[in-house]
């Protein structure tokens, strides 16, 4: 550690945000540009180097985060960013996009604000691109053997990174008519912008990665074609199959999920549209769903210039400090969290009834009323105790033009075919059956990501397809010198 008193003479300081009402302006990232980079090497000093790096066990990449900190607080940024890269292929993604169970896990956390990981970290990779630390790394030689993988949201895109460095020939088959997934379509500009995304698919393809947009595997191209033409298939479709929520009015016009509702946003942003046909413009705007989705609503939703925007979220407001018996550390905790979306809207007072920013707690909703034109009006909800039972006396009506539904993900989508045409196991939660070593039931097909782990974090996400890779190595070559952070079994720490 540089200063072994930095944690005790060293106030937590994180990247500042650009004021609430310049921010929602526009679409760019809400921090302020250039501002991180004066306070990370005093943050990355707060680091104890404590010898018990729990941070390393609550993150499924092991990142090694008391060594990138030393190095940080040192401004040694080549050493820093090659041990970041040593565990993670995409730090300026999660740096933007995870949650920072590390954070959760650091021991400073036990009794004072955590080091601020997740910025060290974003510091580090955008550092890398500015100074050229990340240059393409094609293979000395080419194994002979081809992989294709399916989906190129952060599980396919690592997988495939991994495997072509290896030396295999990897394609990546992308239903979408552009690469990056979830991290294209679903995430917004705010939180993340496209030219981090475009940098590193400048990369692969200079490695050797190969895309194929617009090519859904079961329609397109047959599933049993590519296992002929390819020596192994990776599935990393990701949990596309949205949950619903069947309530009386759920068909009336207006009412729609939130990854039909993100999407078109974004592609105003690509230029493929001039308005959203789903913008909420001067609607009143109610989002079933407390989760990242329905603040990535929310925060769009503002942008667009909604009358009024209210979140509702199922679960009772959590406190401000950890619950040391329930959730005690260093597992990741439910306490209330303020994102940009949800600043935002407190700031703009997008939902005078709210319980805190735009959030309704403890409501469920009952259903919905239309105009007589089938068009929806209101939302009716009430609200609920722990067990989520109705509480008397307690509904009440919210004006609603545009309901997004923002309750996650089960697992893939059967609809083109790719589950079926294989003959794939699944799970009865809807998720792709698979072994210890990613492994489906169908001879050198492997599943990894959302699709087969279930809805989950970016960094497990990019672990899942670090692993996958060493076990699709294995499974080509007999042997693997690719890292596997995690086995196809592993969960968040947990009680």
């Amino acid at each position: 550690m540089a200063d072994p008193k930095g944690f005790m003479t060293t106030p937590r300081e994180e990247w500042p945000r650009r004021p609430v009402e310049e921010r929602v302006r526009d679409w760019d990232e809400v921090y302020v540009p250039g501002a991180l980079l004066p306070i990370i090497s005093k943050q990355a000093d707060r680091c104890m180097d404590c010898g018990i790096p729990f941070c390393h066990d609550v993150c499924p990449l092991g990142n090694l985060i008391p060594e990138w900190n030393d190095l940080v607080a040192r401004e040694d940024w080549r050493a820093a960013a090659d041990r970041l890269h040593a565990t993670n292929n995409f730090p300026e993604f999660t740096g933007r996009l995870c949650p920072a169970p590390c954070e959760a896990g650091c021991v400073l956390a036990i009794n004072q604000p955590a080091v601020t990981i997740k910025n060290v970290e974003c510091a580090i990779a955008d550092r890398a691109w500015e100074e050229g630390f990340t240059p393409p790394r094609p293979p000395d030689r080419l194994s002979g053997r081809t992989v294709a993988v399916i989906g190129s949201g952060p599980t396919g895109l690592a997988a495939a990174q991994q495997l072509t460095r290896a030396g295999h020939t990897v394609a990546v088959y992308e239903r979408a008519d552009r690469v990056g997934g979830l991290l294209r379509y679903g995430i917004p500009s705010f939180k993340m912008e496209k030219r981090h995304l475009e940098r590193r698919l400048e990369q692969m393809r200079a490695e050797g990665t190969r895309f194929r947009t617009s090519t859904r595997v079961g329609r397109d191209v047959a599933a049993d074609e590519l296992r002929t033409r390819y020596d192994a298939v990776v599935i990393a479709t990701g949990a596309t199959a949205w949950r619903e929520l069947p309530v009386p009015g759920r068909e009336l016009a207006g009412v729609h999920q939130a990854m039909e509702y993100l999407p078109l946003s974004n592609r105003v942003g690509e230029g493929d549209l001039v308005v959203s046909p789903l913008c909420a413009a001067g609607k009143h705007v109610v989002i079933v769903g407390g989760g990242d989705t329905g603040a990535d609503c929310l925060g769009t939703a503002v942008r667009d210039g909604a009358a009024s925007v209210t979140q509702l979220d199922i679960y009772a407001q959590p406190g401000a400090d950890r619950d040391e018996d329930a959730e005690p550390w260093p597992t990741y905790p439910k306490i209330y969290r303020l994102s940009a979306a949800h600043e935002e809207a407190r700031d703009l007072v997008t939902a005078p009834a709210a319980d805190a920013d735009a959030r309704l707690f403890a409501a469920s909703t009952l259903r919905f009323t239309g105009d007589g034109t089938g068009h929806v009006r209101s939302l009716h909800l009430v609200e609920v105790d722990a067990a989520r039972r109705p509480l008397p006396g307690t509904g009440r009506t919210l004006p609603a033009d545009l309901v997004l539904l923002a309750l996650g993900f089960s697992g893939p989508d059967r609809a083109d075919g790719l589950v079926d045409q294989l003959g794939l196991a699944m799970h009865a939660r809807g998720t792709i059956a698979r072994d210890a070593g990613f492994a489906t039931n169908v001879p050198g097909v492997f599943a990894a990501g959302d699709a087969a782990r279930g809805q989950s974090l970016i960094v497990w996400a990019i672990a899942e397809g670090r692993a996958v890779a060493a076990a699709v190595d294995r499974y080509l070559t007999g042997s693997s010198r690719l890292p596997a952070p995690i086995s196809a079994y592993d969960r968040p720490m947990a009680v």
